[in-house]
């Protein structure tokens, strides 16, 4: 609140010219620090903190006391995917697991179109298409085998995992990047510096 002071000058009575009583004015400002701190107070309480964007990865228990048999990957159901560096992108249908016969490695990025999202999407028509045939059981779903490269970034990690979540890929695995499917890069590389 303002308030008026009117104490006296505090001067003697002299003869002369009379001077008036100097009026000051003096603001409180306690009740607006205090209506600052209700609303500084008022808007904490009520604004939502904003929630962490995580990513859920469904691991294996390293606990269990019975080991789990490794489940089986079907050729014919599996893809893999092997990250390279400078963002480059390896896959091929299949395993990989017989380095005498080596399979048809293709090279893309994540780029659209004809990225990697449409490698995924052809193969998972495929393995719809052996369901509907009778080449498959109606369980078997399309299994995509994510091989990360020591080279490779973390950016295309995560790109790969979206991949996965865009385009409805339930069964996929991070597996450790083999000594076999290095000699596929090589190749792969080595033939298309030739062209």
């Amino acid at each position: 609140m303002a308030e008026l002071d009117t104490s006296s000058g505090g001067g003697h009575k002299k003869g002369g010219v009379k001077k008036g009583k100097k009026l000051s004015t003096r603001v409180d400002l306690t009740p607006m620090v205090d209506l600052g701190f209700l609303l500084i107070t008022f808007f904490i309480f009520t604004t939502t903190m904003s929630k962490p964007k995580t990513m859920e990865i469904n691991m294996p228990f390293k606990d269990s006391t019975q080991p789990t048999p490794p489940s089986k990957v079907k050729e014919s159901t599996a893809l893999t995917i092997l990250l390279s560096k400078e963002h480059r992108v390896y896959y091929y249908e299949g395993i990989g697991s017989d380095a005498a016969n080596p399979p048809k490695v293709e090279v893309t990025t994540f780029k659209t179109p004809g990225g990697i999202r449409q490698a995924i999407i052809d193969k998972k028509a495929k393995v719809d298409a052996l369901v509907r045939s009778g080449g498959l059981t109606a369980t078997d779903k399309t299994t995509v085998l994510i091989k990360p490269d020591d080279n490779s970034t973390y950016e295309d990690f995560v790109n790969i995992i979206d991949e996965m979540s865009i385009n409805g890929i339930q069964v996929y695995a991070v597996v450790d990047i083999s000594p076999v499917d290095k000699e596929f890069i090589a190749l792969t590389e080595a033939a298309n510096a030739s062209k």
